[in-house]
């Protein structure tokens, strides 16, 4: 008798306190995910750090672990584009919860838009709406939305994390403002890949992409860039781990102005976006 009190205690725990399994695709979504959620979730990301999700094939134990996700919060990378419908196919009961309704999605931008209006980004929608926290807000209320949908007796705890997790976004923007005080609007920073026009869009910044069609400019693009570098009195050019600074350190032997490294796709939002701030207000 006792023993079956005992397993049966065991069996009543594990239901109740048993932690929802979900997936992302991103790391920064990771970390929404996890503010809200807490303790109540697991959560696998398909998306190392480092990797870009332009070109990353998920390894076999990451397969393993869709097969075990009750949730995916997709967030509109490439790598959904191609994955997403094997991780279906994998595991049919899986709920597929877009992250990023709502939001209004803004032209990718180019170094010669204004030139040739049959460039590669002119009619591609930029995904990476995670650099602007007025962006994130609406993510979270998604995922909080989500979570409560499928784990209803949970409601006060997810609602009661989104606040404090909205609050840090609200409390980072108004940082960044400060930040930023004093950089004049319209100023322009240059970037291989154009993945911070959220962020240009929201604090009155223009960027300006090395990259061209998604891949490295050749020699007379080059000379066009680094015209624009004095043209535009660019002070830093910007590069992210996920892709290629030749061209960028090409383009900065030339001009003599520094490359930074920065990634958008790292766990820790708050510390990349006040990182970005920071060095587009040390170039003016």
């Amino acid at each position: 008798m006792k023993n079956k009190i005992i397993i049966a205690f065991v069996m009543f725990s594990s239901l109740v306190f048993a932690k929802i399994d979900v997936a992302t695709s991103i790391l920064p979504q990771a970390s929404l995910i996890k503010s809200i959620g807490g303790e109540n979730v697991n959560v696998v990301t398909m998306i190392p750090a480092g990797a870009s999700p332009h070109s990353y094939e998920p390894k076999p134990s990451q397969m393993l672990s869709i097969s075990k996700a009750k949730i995916y919060f997709t967030v509109g990378v490439e790598f959904e584009h191609a994955w997403l419908p094997r991780f279906q196919s994998q595991n049919k009961n899986m709920i597929i919860s877009n992250s990023v309704k709502g939001i209004k999605k803004i032209a990718m931008a180019s170094h010669h838009d204004e030139h040739e209006a049959h460039n590669h980004h002119a009619n591609e929608l930029d995904p990476h709406v995670w650099t602007s926290p007025n962006n994130l807000i609406i993510m979270a209320t998604n995922i909080k939305n989500a979570l409560i949908a499928v784990d209803g007796k949970n409601k006060t705890l997810y609602t009661t994390n989104y606040t404090k997790l909205v609050n840090s976004i609200k409390q980072t923007d108004k940082e960044i403002i400060s930040i930023l005080k004093k950089t004049p609007k319209n100023s322009k920073f240059m970037i291989f890949h154009p993945a911070w026009g959220y962020f240009a869009s929201q604090y009155g910044l223009i960027q300006i992409p090395i990259e061209l069609d998604g891949k490295e400019p050749k020699a007379k693009d080059l000379i066009l860039l680094m015209q624009t570098v004095k043209k535009e009195h660019i002070r830093a050019i910007f590069v992210a781990p996920e892709f290629s600074s030749k061209s960028a350190s090409q383009i900065s032997e030339a001009t003599h102005i520094p490359v930074i490294k920065v990634s958008n796709l790292g766990y820790d939002w708050k510390a990349y976006l006040l990182t970005f701030a920071k060095a587009i207000a040390n170039q003016k």
